[in-house]
């Protein structure tokens, strides 16, 4: 009897492993389908694309299989110019918000000063306020704040922010949540690290640089990521602030590239071109996101 009530429970075990597995795969299949469709779409041509979308072939690197649709991308479009555009604001976004969102959520978890509840309450309150209620009034003030330029090697002063890239770096770096992560990650470490360098002699600053930020990995690795996803899939704030191609990120370049082309594989060829950096990041960075997830990073 005791053996059968072991081998039953055996069973049991083994059956909600399949399961879980089963949901998991399931799952994970809903989100990658659609991406393995827009890879094996770029490869193939219209009639193609349209032929295969009643079985699975519409899934499979089979056919006419050619890079074709990205030889047409970049003819076509000033792609090249739009993902430039894009590293160097993602870029520079990310590493800026790292460093001020930081130091923000450090001087709200880890110093003592007046107003500080006042203003931890403020950042929580501005996650819930969307971008598009701010973008009328953001454009007003941009639209009239000076700036630094060259004009024929000359130092000249712009009257104007729009169609530049600082107008789509400077407005973002300062970002309610990823303070709010910072500050959720950092209440947990234990202040008797402060306490024991302040001992020594060392500044709040130095406390910050050399204690909090090496122990805090994962949540920088998470707030990278979402700002990375956040700033690479920019779209209305730089359709309304940039109106030339100077200084256009990837994103409305895609919707030029479609008002001017019909061609459904050039189309997922240019779909796919952007989507890589981004699976690329998350699939670098993915451990120390989960990590933090899973931790404090993102606690209630």
């Amino acid at each position: 009897m005791a053996h059968s009530a072991s081998l039953s429970e055996s069973r049991k075990r083994a059956y909600r492993t399949f399961g879980l597995y089963a949901v998991l795969v399931a799952t994970a299949s809903i989100f990658a389908l659609p991406l393995l469709f827009m890879v094996m779409s770029s490869l193939k041509s219209d009639t193609a694309i349209f032929a295969d979308l009643q079985s699975l072939r519409a899934f499979l690197p089979v056919g006419d299989i050619s890079f074709e649709n990205y030889r047409a991308v970049f003819e076509n479009t000033n792609i090249e110019q739009f993902f430039v555009n894009s590293v160097i604001i993602t870029v520079v976004t990310v590493a800026l918000g790292i460093i001020v969102n930081s130091m923000a959520a450090f001087a709200l978890s880890r110093l003592d000063w007046k107003g500080k509840d006042l203003v931890l309450t403020s950042v929580i309150v501005l996650i819930s306020v969307p971008v598009e209620a701010i973008v009328v009034p953001l454009l007003m003030l941009v639209s009239r704040l000076p700036w630094l330029g060259l004009d024929a090697g000359q130092i000249v002063i712009e009257t104007s922010w729009l169609d530049s890239q600082h107008v789509q770096i400077i407005p973002f770096v300062a970002h309610a949540f990823s303070i709010y992560l910072f500050y959720q990650f950092f209440i947990d470490i234990p202040k008797d690290f402060d306490e024991a360098a302040y001992v020594d002699g060392a500044t709040p600053f130095q406390v910050y640089r050399h204690i909090i930020m090496p122990m805090s990995g994962p949540v920088i690795a998470t707030v990278a990521i979402l700002q990375f996803l956040a700033m690479w899939n920019q779209y209305l704030w730089p359709i309304i602030a940039v109106q030339g191609e100077a200084a256009r990120p990837v994103m409305p370049g895609i919707q030029q590239f479609f008002g001017r082309n019909v061609e459904w594989g050039q189309i997922m060829a240019y779909a796919t071109l952007v989507t890589l950096p981004i699976l690329a990041i998350f699939i670098a960075f993915q451990r120390h996101f989960v990590r933090s997830a899973a931790g404090s990073g993102v606690k209630g």
